[in-house]
């Protein structure tokens, strides 16, 4: 059993952790920096250590001020959360080397599934379905228009090194090549100093479900059902659902067993995400796995009632995971709270927050950590919250979240619930008839 867990992180997902470890009699450290002195997380945890000014690159992104962290409070395990060092192989090592527990998988884990082109690679020895495309990194716009032409277009290139839809173009003919491509390798290189990009062809109307899975030391692997992410704004994420309601019993089982080979190639320990790109004929292929845990984590512990922070802990513990695959019970929804005007191309709107009330009642989770009088700093990720509905039905879900979302009030600052409220009454939204580009054509009133 850990004695003390560091929390190398901020916001709703520090503050989820303080919970879980408070549950399991675990004592808590929160690293903060000079933004962030006032945040929940550094409030509920039984320790908190300053490790720097507000730029993440001289807080949350320095290893050695979190590591210093950690050894003066004598912590035995640190758990990265999501974003900033979660998928970092060098912190992974500097813990081990140390003696601390990195709450997540090993360097060689991370590694493997961290460069996309190796990942792909590692999928298709393991006989994972992979999206059709070129074997290797770009060299050229010569070679690029090439391999379109033989693939044929539509095309998409990617960076090899990063996520989030950075570094990522959709090239529909010939004469957008050589722009996409500089733009591409531009993008790649300012966000990841890694300005390595590959090419794959674009598969259209695409779906973007995930398979969560967990592994243990001992070589078991389950899948805990799937997240129908697919209502996104730019690559990024704003809705997450379980289960999908493109989703068949057939195809649950055909990419329940395709996770679970991608985890079992490179002897996965930890709880992580298989994504895959699923076409309107649901033929599925890998996109990439994440190897920490998720913002929308939360949507399928309420449809299998299990806590997964708590399973993680437990696998970092060396303890073994059950090995049965889970089925879905009832529907989840979640929608993300972004700090950001809808109405005005999603600015990100920084400031005090003058006036809160969350909702709740039956069915309603909230993770958040915000506050009356909160200020939301300008150094961070933009989302202040998740609200999560659960029920028997996706309609009951989708009708409590709509009541719950009524009820949210956030004064001061401008925030996403409008959109939500929308999508929520939006009929091709409550039929289930979507894509990854729903909202591209999507008007808000």
């Amino acid at each position: 059993m850990f004695k003390k867990i560091l929390i190398a992180n901020r916001g709703e997902i520090a503050l989820r952790v303080i919970r879980t470890c408070r549950e399991m009699g675990i004592k808590t450290i929160a690293v903060y920096s000079t933004a962030d002195r006032d945040s929940l997380h550094v409030k509920f945890a039984d320790e908190a250590v300053c490790i720097g000014r507000p730029q993440s690159s001289e807080s949350y992104l320095n290893i050695p001020h979190i590591m210093a962290a950690a050894e003066i409070t004598n912590a035995d395990a640190i758990h990265p959360g999501y974003g900033f060092l979660a998928e970092n192989a060098r912190f992974s090592k500097i813990c081990a080397d140390h003696g601390i527990k990195f709450i997540g998988p090993t360097p060689e884990m991370i590694n493997s599934m961290g460069d996309k082109i190796t990942a792909k690679e590692t999928m298709i020895k393991a006989g994972v379905p992979v999206v059709p495309g070129g074997k290797g990194l770009l060299i050229s716009v010569d070679e690029a228009k090439g391999l379109a032409k033989n693939m044929g277009y539509p095309v998409i290139l990617k960076a090899t090194a990063g996520g989030g839809g950075k570094g990522m173009r959709i090239v529909w003919e010939d004469g957008e090549m050589e722009k996409a491509y500089n733009n591409s390798k531009a993008e790649a290189a300012a966000s990841f100093k890694n300005d390595g990009i590959y090419m794959e062809k674009f598969v259209e109307e695409p779906r973007h479900i995930e398979i969560q899975i967990a592994g243990d030391r001992f070589g078991t692997v389950c899948h805990l059902s799937e997240r129908d992410c697919s209502i996104q704004r730019r690559h990024q994420k704003l809705i997450e659902e379980a289960p999908s309601p493109f989703m068949t019993p057939e195809l649950r089982f055909k990419m329940g067993e395709a996770a679970k080979k991608a985890a079992s190639a490179i002897n996965y320990e930890s709880v992580g995400t298989i994504e895959f790109l699923v076409d309107k004929n649901r033929n599925f292929y890998f996109m990439e796995m994440n190897t920490r845990i998720q913002v929308e984590h939360c949507v399928t512990e309420e449809i299998i009632n299990y806590d997964l922070i708590k399973e993680q802990i437990k696998i970092a513990m060396g303890e073994r995971i059950s090995g049965m695959d889970y089925e879905p019970q009832g529907h989840a929804i979640e929608c993300r709270i972004n700090a950001e005007d809808p109405y005005n191309d999603f600015r990100p709107s920084p400031g005090r927050i003058t006036n809160l009330h969350q909702p709740g009642g039956h069915g309603v989770r909230i993770d958040s950590h915000v506050y009356a009088g909160y200020v939301i700093p300008q150094y961070y990720d933009s989302m202040i919250g998740k609200v999560i509905t659960v029920a028997r039905t996706r309609d009951e879900a989708i009708n409590t979240m709509y009541r719950a979302l009524s009820e949210y009030v956030i004064e001061g600052i401008k925030t996403t619930i409008p959109l939500h409220l929308q999508l929520m009454q939006d009929e091709r939204f409550r039929s289930g008839n979507f894509t990854t580009n729903f909202l591209d054509d999507f008007v808000l009133r």
